[in-house]
C-alpha cells in the first residue's frame, strides 16, 4: 500500500504515471522521525555521483539519484515512455525523475536527493507538497569549471555507454543548468542554507571538504 509520503514524492518529481507498478520509494508512518534532505546540485560531470556515494558509505544517507532512476526507467524494455526518455536525455532537456526503493525506519531518516530540485518547478512543487513532511537541512552545491566538467563527462562517456556523454548534448546540459538550475542554487544561498564546495579538485580533496561539512552539519 503507498503511503502519503510516497505519493507526494512522486507527485513532486512528476512520475506518478511512470511508476504506477513499480515497487514502493518510501514508507512512511507517523511514527517514523521526520526525513532530512540534503539536495545534492552542480553541473554535468561535477562530481555528485561518486561524492554521493562516499557519504553513503560514511555517514549511511540513503542515496536518490534523479539522472540514474530516469536512465534505469529508459533501459527497461516494457517501459512505454523509454523512447521519449531517451529523446529528453539526448536533448538535454530537464525531466524529473524519481525511482528508488527507501527502506525508511526511526534509525534511518536522512536523505541525498542528487539532482534536484532541478528547475522552479521542481521546487515549487517540492514546497507545495512537502511542507512539513519533510526538512531540508541544506544544498551541496558542486561548483565547477564547465570546461571541466565537460571534459570528465567525455572521459567517463568511453566506458559509460551513457547517450548524453557527448559534447554536443553536454554543452547543452550545462546551458540547462546555468538557466534553470543555477537560479535555484542562489536562491538557496540568499537562505543561507549552500554548502559550497570547489568541485575542481581531486576526489579525494572534494570529499575531505565534504567530510567538514557533515562532521559539523551532524
Amino acid at each position: 500500500m503507498l503511503s502519503r509520503c510516497r505519493s507526494g514524492l512522486l507527485h513532486v518529481l512528476g512520475l506518478s504515471f511512470l511508476l504506477q507498478t513499480r515497487r514502493p520509494i518510501l514508507l512512511c508512518s507517523p511514527r517514523l522521525m521526520k526525513p532530512l534532505v540534503v539536495f545534492v546540485l552542480g553541473g554535468p560531470g561535477a562530481g555528485k555521483g561518486t561524492q554521493c556515494a562516499r557519504i553513503v558509505e560514511k555517514y549511511g544517507y540513503t542515496h536518490l539519484s534523479a539522472g540514474e532512476l530516469l536512465r534505469d526507467e529508459r533501459k527497461n524494455p516494457d517501459s512505454q515512455y523509454g523512447e521519449l526518455i531517451e529523446k529528453y536525455i539526448k536533448e538535454g532537456k530537464i525531466v524529473p525523475e524519481m525511482d528508488q526503493t527507501m527502506a525508511a525506519n526511526a534509525q534511518k531518516n536522512k536523505f541525498l536527493i542528487d539532482g534536484f530540485p532541478r528547475n522552479q518547478d521542481n521546487l515549487q512543487g517540492w514546497n507545495k507538497t512537502m511542507d512539513g513532511k519533510a526538512d531540508v537541512s541544506f544544498v551541496l552545491f558542486f561548483d565547477c569549471n564547465n570546461e571541466i566538467c565537460i571534459e570528465r563527462c567525455l572521459e567517463r562517456g568511453k566506458s559509460s555507454g551513457r547517450s548524453d556523454d557527448n559534447r554536443e548534448s553536454l554543452e547543452k546540459r550545462i546551458q540547462t543548468y546555468l538557466q534553470s538550475t543555477k537560479p535555484i542554487i542562489d536562491l538557496y544561498e540568499e537562505m543561507g542554507k549552500v554548502k559550497k564546495i570547489d568541485a575542481s579538485k581531486s576526489v579525494d580533496e572534494v570529499f575531505d571538504e565534504v567530510v567538514q561539512i557533515f562532521d559539523k552539519e551532524g
